[in-house]
């Protein structure tokens, strides 16, 4: 089935193919500037940091309903072993296989794609099985800092939590940010918060994962106004699943990764945040989220912190 002509529709006017050059591999990522985050640093008044990763563990949030996304398998690989003779100092070693979007990660842009084509137009066959990503992989962001803003579109509604079939909008984003005294600028990462990451925390795995609410297809557009240079939420598949549009799968996804070259992010833990930021009375913050930089990599894992 192809895409409907609605969804051709926003990604002709959502388009930044060839905004940073031909060559270009980290699209909205340019819109962080050295100015940027100057400005961000010079924001952070308490010195509070907030983690936003979960723990990587086995019975993590992976169910097996996404094939091959597994959930990190961590194994001893040596304990206490005296590796230069007996007395000698001893050493304890570690390995784990995992799914590189298993946890709290980013997604890199050409972890989908759509008409045969990845961001700035490149073939989408550039993916191989050997070297992954030939093109704008995980490794190509080499640094994630800049300032962050939460829009926290539970809160603003009033709620704990945004109910499964909530498809998250221009007008909560609107809303969430006059609840956040703020305005979303050009270079921020926004962090959306639907509250669906308290299913998780609270044992329920299988309703953390499905229905979840998420981003409407109509907010890439308010996105790309505001030149935002990512986005991350609290859900496993950070649009509204199931979709919105019978039968229109990641469309989000697409519009962001391929049309617009914007990293997105998913499992993030904002909940301890969404307190901070009530208690301080601020929303914007310094944010460092750098992936880990697998080279090839269509995603990665990431410990992002929040300084307020």
């Amino acid at each position: 089935m192809s895409l409907p002509d609605a969804f051709h529709e926003i990604a002709k006017r959502v388009n930044n193919w060839g905004r940073w050059g031909a060559d270009d591999e980290i699209g909205t990522l340019n819109l962080i500037t050295d100015e940027v985050v100057r400005e961000a640093a010079a924001g952070v008044r308490a010195g509070r940091r907030i983690p936003l990763a979960l723990p990587l563990r086995q019975d993590g949030v992976q169910t097996g309903m996404i094939p091959g996304r597994v959930n990190p398998l961590h194994a001893m690989v040596q304990i206490n072993q005296e590796l230069f003779g007996p007395g000698t100092v001893a050493c304890s070693d570690d390995a784990v296989t995992m799914g590189l979007q298993a946890g709290t990660h980013w997604d890199a842009l050409p972890h989908v794609s759509h008409s045969g084509r990845l961001y700035n137009g490149r073939p989408a066959g550039t993916v191989t099985a050997h070297g992954g990503a030939g093109f704008a992989g995980m490794a190509t962001a080499r640094h994630i800092v800049s300032r962050g803003v939460l829009l926290d579109v539970a809160r603003a509604r009033g709620v704990e939590r945004l109910d499964g079939a909530h498809a998250v909008t221009p007008e909560d984003l609107e809303a969430a940010e006059e609840l956040a005294g703020t305005r979303v600028r050009a270079g921020d990462i926004v962090l959306v918060r639907t509250g669906q990451m308290g299913l998780y925390l609270s044992g329920d795995r299988h309703g953390y994962a499905h229905p979840s609410p998420g981003l409407s297809i109509r907010t890439p557009e308010w996105f790309h106004a505001r030149d935002v240079a990512a986005v991350a939420n609290d859900t496993l598949t950070f649009e509204i699943f199931p979709p919105e549009i019978e039968d229109l799968w990641l469309a989000v996804h697409a519009l962001h990764l391929v049309e617009m070259g914007m990293p997105q992010g998913q499992n993030w833990n904002l909940e301890k945040l969404s307190t901070a930021c009530g208690q301080e009375k601020r929303y914007a913050f310094l944010l460092a989220a750098t992936p880990e930089p697998f080279v090839g990599a269509t995603g990665a894992p990431v410990a992002p912190v929040a300084v307020l």
